[in-house]
């Protein structure tokens, strides 16, 4: 097959993919379209999750889409011909059951806090195990995408194409005879995507739920360029080699130096949450460095009036497999996909909230709090003022301005100020930073801000997203199992493009389609917006806000290294404080007891 060519965006860019069967990280066990009945207390391998009843496992089952191309599908069902059970799809490009090179127990640390014998190994990756499910009267489908795996075509990020390839999917599934017309979907990160990319976009009657379990909604904003900036380029690099086919996919990673600013193609790849009407349970959490903004946003902005949020303190893997969520995410679906009164609208608040408090500190992790609302009504903002002079934040506007800088290439350099809180206090919410910077060396800044976690003694604290069998300091240091805290980031040249309608005093939004360059050595203002925070402190706790010029968390995961900052600069960036040069933090700020 010849490099496809897209009639819509000539310029797209595709790479050929390894097929499954050599592809050197697939766990590929051929293409045999079958039958088979795992039956109960059947196990994969030694150590993994029994089948808790009889389940029919029909392998490469073949889906044929509206255009003529065919895809194949795992279907697991209960071996019970006298029922007819929802479907649920956990929809993604990934190996199809278990076969993928994203394994748990190596994509994170100590198997990513899932112990082995949780999962039956038949699991599609980020998604519901059909062990557990099937067992729960439920047929789940695990679907190789357009292009993956052995099915037809080429593999596409996202868009119009993969709406229209779920709409097909949706509709052969209805049809089956053991469904009862009924289909949910499910699963995590790309899964929760697609979910969102299809609702937004079209409508199939049989389609009752959506559990979008932490999920991005603007592929150029969330994943590929932060605030302008190219954001994870080693990560996107190696997650392209987690994909096997046929033929070719799409290099939407590589799309940032064609089209560097956000334009017709990146539009494309945005999710509206606003067109959407089904009933969804939608997770959030702060670990993530791919779908934070992305989760929290989906919840404020779907249409849909049946909507539930969790934010749980854990990393998305670790939550998936936990027996508790699974019984609170088989309600939602009991509900809407075997319209059972269970009592779920009735006993499940609008918001299950939890906020991180990190490890060696006193103040506890808050485990999904009961809330109506998020952002909370209750909080307030409060605003500090940086000072260059002390490195600390201040209630009093500085009358004198400083200055003090940092190497903008630097994976070590950084500007930290402080900040300690007199009582116990929580906060929930989005923070900005304003602050005024220059640059000699070059016309443009790339710019960081974090807010990390201290102790009373001024300790930068970690949180551990999932428990580990030793101390925190001997955890690995990448962002799938250790959360330093949230980051915003900007590039300077892109301020002219501030979308002053849709922003707030705190939220600040960029169009990010034009860009001035910045007069090297003068001044500039730049509003940062953080992705959400939750962190809970006790008396005498508190914050630092971190400047820098490269990314401040830990590498997404393990194989993935820091060996050179992935910015732009050039140079030291200067930071100015006080004076006509007020620079500040205003942080979302709620005490326990108001």
């Amino acid at each position: 097959m010849s490099v496809p060519k897209d009639l819509q965006f000539p310029d797209l860019k595709f790479v050929k993919l390894s097929p499954p069967a050599v592809h050197p990280l697939f766990r590929y066990n051929g293409f045999r379209p079958e039958r088979t009945v795992l039956a109960k207390g059947h196990m994969r391998a030694p150590g993994r999750k029994a089948f808790p009843i009889n389940v029919i496992y029909d392998r490469d089952v073949t889906i044929t889409l509206s255009d003529g191309t065919r895809i194949y599908a795992d279907v697991f069902r209960p071996a019970n011909d006298s029922s007819r059970v929802p479907a649920l799809i956990p929809w993604s490009a990934y190996g199809k059951t278990g076969t993928g090179p994203q394994q748990y127990d190596t994509m994170g640390p100590f198997r990513s806090g899932i112990p082995l014998e949780r999962t039956s190994g038949y699991e599609k990756f980020e998604a519901p195990d059909p062990a557990e499910w099937c067992a729960r009267g439920y047929a789940v489908i695990n679907i190789d995408a357009r292009g993956a795996g052995m099915s037809e075509g080429n593999i596409r990020w996202w868009g119009e194409q993969d709406a229209r390839d779920i709409y097909d999917t949706i509709d052969w599934l209805s049809k089956q005879s053991w469904c009862n017309g009924s289909v949910g979907m499910v699963g995590n990160s790309w899964l929760a995507t697609s979910q969102l990319n299809f609702a937004a976009r079209l409508k199939h009657p049989a389609l009752k739920a959506l559990a979008p379990l932490e999920g991005l909604t603007d592929a150029y904003r969330d994943l590929i360029v932060r605030g302008g900036m190219p954001h994870n380029p080693k990560f996107h690099k190696r997650m392209m080699t987690g994909f096997a086919g046929m033929n070719y996919m799409e290099d939407m990673p590589s799309m940032y130096k064609l089209r560097p600013l956000f334009d017709d193609y990146w539009a494309s790849k945005r999710v509206h949450p606003e067109k959407i009407d089904l009933p969804m349970y939608i997770l959030a959490s702060y670990s993530t460095g791919l779908h934070s903004r992305g989760s929290f946003e989906t919840f404020r902005t779907a249409g849909s009036a049946q909507k539930w949020l969790r934010v749980h303190p854990y990393q998305e893997w670790y939550d998936l497999y936990r027996e508790d969520v699974n019984e609170d995410l088989q309600r939602f679906f009991d509900r809407y996909c075997k319209f059972l009164d269970n009592g779920w609208e009735r006993d499940t608040p609008p918001v299950r909230l939890s906020l991180l408090g990190f490890e060696k500190s006193p103040a506890k992790t808050v485990v999904e709090r009961p809330e109506q609302e998020y952002p909370l009504a209750r909080q307030h903002y409060e605003t500090y003022h940086l000072d260059v002079a002390t490195r600390t934040l201040t209630t009093e506007r500085l009358d004198e301005i400083s200055r003090a800088s940092y190497e903008a290439h630097s994976l070590n350099d950084t500007l930290d100020f402080t900040l300690y809180f007199a009582k116990d206090t929580e906060l929930i919410g989005y923070s900005k930073v304003s602050i005024w910077m220059s640059c000699a060396e070059m016309g443009d800044l790339d710019v960081v801000v974090q807010i990390r976690k201290i102790s009373a003694k001024g300790e930068l604290l970690e949180h551990l997203n999932y428990p580990c069998p030793v101390p925190v300091e001997q955890v690995p240091n990448t962002n799938i199992v250790k959360f330093l805290g949230p980051q915003g980031l900007l590039r300077a040249s892109h301020i002219v493009s501030k979308d002053e309608e849709n922003s707030t005093d705190v939220e600040i939004i960029y169009k990010h389609d034009k860009l001035k360059a910045i007069e090297p050595g003068s001044m500039v203002k730049l509003e940062i917006t953080l992705w959400p925070i939750g962190m809970v402190f006790a008396k005498g706790e508190g914050i630092m806000l971190r400047v820098a010029g490269h990314d401040l968390s830990y590498p997404e995961v393990e194989d993935v290294t820091k060996v050179e900052p992935d910015d732009e600069n050039v140079g030291r960036h200067i930071v100015y404080t006080g004076g006509e040069f007020d620079s500040t933090l205003t942080i979302p700020v709620v005490h326990p007891k108001e």
